[in-house]
């Protein structure tokens, strides 16, 4: 392997699956005030892929037409959980579960600042939620850099 090489150098795209979504992607536009920017197959067609980018660094939100989801029985929710790093975490919580979110992880309070909280969104999903202070102080060194 080359030694210029990183193998993970961060996440380009969160895939989350639903039934619906056409729904789905109203949902997340609602509670995030962002359109998505892409649809495939394009209109008038149904789409079986809508993505959004979100926050600092546009991560990716890609939702997928379910019949496209790896065949893994599944009862629960589960696999991965990405945290999107929020500025006010009690907040987005309560505004999460007004949305229609259930409680997946309660609100904890981690050593050093960090605190969680994950919801399953009404597609199935998990949807982690965080501060960060690492993320904070990464982003304000990014803002001071660029002055």
């Amino acid at each position: 392997m080359n030694q210029n090489t990183v193998t993970l150098r961060g996440f380009a795209t969160v895939s989350f699956y639903a039934d619906d979504i056409e729904e789905a992607a109203r949902w997340y536009a609602e509670l995030t005030g962002v359109e998505p920017y892409y649809r495939f197959p394009h209109p008038p067609q149904q789409a079986a892929y809508i993505e959004f980018r979100l926050g600092d660094h546009e991560d990716e939100l890609g939702l997928i037409d379910r019949r496209y989801a790896p065949r893994v029985p599944q009862q629960h929710p589960g696999g991965a959980v990405v945290f999107w790093h929020v500025d006010d975490l009690e907040g987005t919580l309560q505004r999460l579960l007004d949305h229609g979110a259930t409680l997946h992880d309660p609100l904890t309070k981690r050593e050093s600042g960090f605190n969680t909280a994950s919801v399953v969104d009404p597609f199935g999903n998990v949807l982690g939620v965080m501060y960060n202070p690492h993320y904070v102080e990464l982003m304000a060194k990014i803002k001071e850099s660029a002055r």
